[in-house]
């Protein structure tokens, strides 16, 4: 069985197959990322850390092919590497216990046994491979600080009635997040990410942005007023319709995905 190659990393069109089916290979990377999300969760971790862990995991099997190592153990590497990135330590013990109750609901902590001991081993151990397969390019640019500079100014222009009777920003929170269930974090920029995600929030229930049929261009290209001690900018002058279109089928099918995957 192959994974996604360098070619086709990240998902997208390439996860379903001739008949329309899930790709194995998908149904593992939801299910694995649904992981270090829930895992990240009860770790305590912030959302740029979980972030970053699912970015270290997608990144690691669009190199290495699938079925050659373990994809919860390097879920779990990736946790403990994306906490030393983000600098939100954790300690492998904390990782295996939750991981262990994550995968047996009830079960006690591990004793600090054998079994216990070869697990942090191989946690460690894989570690160290992750690093070298992605020559310890490590640090990623999120969408999140753009997401939330998108949404003040965004705002700012939006009538104060329409803004606070539909929650725009938090759906596009949610949908940034669930983004990271595929990988779409590798292969869009995450300033278009960040428009894409509102565009999709504002489609789905019925915003429309002022300023935008008087300009006949798109809200994202437009001039946007400044802030105190900000200078006139545009949201992302180089994005097109076509790449958020592309964006906004990606995040659906992995919607899709969540209904067909128990």
């Amino acid at each position: 069985m192959e994974a996604s190659g360098p070619g086709t990393c990240g998902g997208g069109a390439e996860t379903r197959g001739s008949e329309g089916r899930l790709a194995p290979e998908s149904r593992v990377h939801f299910r694995v990322t649904r992981f270090i999300m829930e895992a990240g969760v009860k770790l305590g971790m912030r959302s740029i850390p979980i972030a970053t862990a699912c970015t270290i995991y997608h990144k690691f099997f669009c190199e290495i092919n699938l079925d050659a190592y373990d994809p919860y153990l390097v879920a779990m590497s990736s946790l403990y590497l994306a906490g030393k990135v983000e600098e939100q330590h954790l300690r492998t013990r904390d990782i295996i216990n939750v991981s262990n109750r994550y995968f047996h609901p009830g079960s006690d902590p591990l004793e600090l046994d054998s079994r216990f001991w070869e697990i942090r081993d191989s946690i460690v151990q894989c570690e160290l491979l992750v690093l070298r397969v992605l020559r310890f390019q490590v640090s990623f640019q999120h969408p999140h600080k753009y997401l939330l500079h998108y949404l003040v100014s965004l705002k700012n222009w939006l009538n104060r009635y329409s803004w606070q009777r539909t929650p725009v920003s938090v759906t596009a929170w949610a949908l940034l997040q669930d983004s990271y269930h595929g990988g779409l974090c590798l292969r869009f920029r995450a300033q278009h990410i960040a428009v894409a995600v509102i565009h999709l929030a504002l489609q789905a229930y019925g915003v429309e942005v002022p300023a935008e049929a008087e300009a006949e261009k798109p809200w994202w290209q437009l001039i946007v007023p400044p802030h105190p001690g900000m200078r006139f900018h545009v949201f992302s002058e180089d994005l097109t319709k076509p790449t958020i279109d592309n964006i906004v089928s990606d995040l659906i099918q992995i919607y899709t995905m969540d209904t067909e995957i128990p």
